[in-house]
């Protein structure tokens, strides 16, 4: 299974940052993407989810902000190694 290249948490939040390969124009690129969920625990063990309660809603805006500056901050590096 893929690892993701970055992981935030907050409370029983997190959010991953993931290479994905897409091919654009007939060339092969690597694009960051991220994905949020809630981790909680039932009867039948630990479950995530995608929805948020009130309270974990800033919790989420929190882990998903961090995946932003991360992504931003590749891109910036690449921008860079190119430009040199």
């Amino acid at each position: 299974m893929a690892q993701p290249v970055a992981k935030f948490k907050a409370g029983q939040v997190s959010a991953a940052v993931w290479e994905n390969e897409v091919t654009t124009n007939g060339r092969q690129v690597t694009m960051l993407k991220a994905s949020v969920q809630r981790r909680y625990k039932d009867k039948d063990g630990w479950k995530s989810s995608g929805s948020f309660s009130r309270n974990e809603i800033p919790l989420a805006i929190y882990c998903l902000q961090k995946c932003f500056e991360h992504i931003i901050d590749q891109d910036d590096s690449v921008e860079e190694e190119t430009v040199m």
